[in-house]
């Protein structure tokens, strides 16, 4: 068997950490009051490679961000933690934008599907545990800009 690599030298692969890209601001707004509950910084995934990928090999993400999938329509959808290195809240979101059903506290890797409850046409991926300590649910409505 013939090689051209060096035996004696050793080589490591240098892979980057995926970054966050902030491609508008959002915000988490009380159905009740109208007032904002929370604002973030966005990542939007809206292409097939984007939305399939999401928020896998990330090692972490800062409580004021979020990642925002569209959807060109409403229908019923499933996520999972494949490959998602940090425990996430998972927020569906119907096409008049209000929140219909949230699936906290996903495990990282973990392959279980989480559902919709309904069709839905967005969905807003934060750190675990923010949906709680931000008492948001159902009904509450979301808004956001993409200036970037």
């Amino acid at each position: 068997m013939v090689s051209c690599k060096d035996k004696n030298r050793s080589e490591s692969i240098k892979t980057k950490p995926i970054t966050f890209e902030q491609d508008g601001n959002l915000w988490l707004i009380d159905a009740v009051s109208k007032d904002t509950i929370q604002q973030l910084a966005i990542e939007i995934s809206d292409d097939d490679y984007e939305v399939q990928t999401g928020l896998m090999y990330r090692e972490s993400m800062e409580a004021n961000q979020g990642m925002l999938f569209v959807f060109p329509e409403p229908s019923m959808h499933s996520f999972y933690m494949k490959n998602t290195l940090i425990p996430l809240d998972i927020i569906f979101i119907d096409e008049n934008r209000q929140i219909v059903n949230i699936q906290k506290n996903a495990k990282p890797l973990d392959e279980t599907s989480l559902p919709s409850e309904k069709p839905i046409q967005f969905v807003l991926e934060i750190n675990a545990g923010l949906s709680e300590k931000w008492q948001l649910k159902p009904g509450d409505k979301v808004a956001w800009t993409s200036e970037f």
